[in-house]
């Protein structure tokens, strides 16, 4: 197996993209909050506010932003013009399930930002909940899809 981010001499590197052909990327991760039952009960009741405010709400602008700057986060990603990022949160039974897609005209993939802007909204939905509880539990961050560039990818179980 060949490491990307390496170089030669086995040191850490930004992949060259210089040579790719830019084409319509586009990639969708989740992220999964849990909640005790009284939290999610809460929530519904309050539409899906805590007392910072409006939990989903709050968490979508967070996790658009997170993907923006993934670049700045992670290393060795790209910065990259995004075109479009849609975060979804649904309230299923005792969890929040967070779905980030992102989508560009570029060189280089945008799993790294559909990660990212999953995570952050997670991670805003445990902020905006902390005073209801630290029993919250944010589990199954997975890529679900992508597509453009040379490879396609769809989990096994979506």
């Amino acid at each position: 197996m060949t490491f990307t981010h390496l170089d030669a001499d086995q040191r850490p590197t930004m992949v060259d993209v210089s040579g790719k052909t830019a084409t319509k990327r586009s990639a969708t991760a989740e992220a999964r909050v849990d909640f005790p039952p009284a939290v999610a009960a809460a929530l519904r009741e309050s539409g899906l506010r805590s007392p910072k405010g409006p939990v989903f709400d709050t968490a979508i602008v967070a996790g658009v932003l997170g993907a923006k700057r993934t670049h700045e986060l992670i290393p060795f990603c790209h910065p990259l013009g995004i075109e479009n990022c849609r975060i979804t949160i649904d309230l299923k039974g005792n969890a929040a399930i967070i779905l980030c897609t992102v989508t560009v005209h570029h060189k280089t993939g945008v799993e790294m930002e559909a990660l990212t802007g999953a995570s952050i909204a997670a991670l805003t939905v445990y902020d905006m909940c902390k005073a209801l509880s630290h029993e919250i539990v944010i589990s199954a961050v997975r890529l679900l899809a992508k597509e453009g560039g040379k490879s396609r990818y769809t989990a096994v179980n979506p």
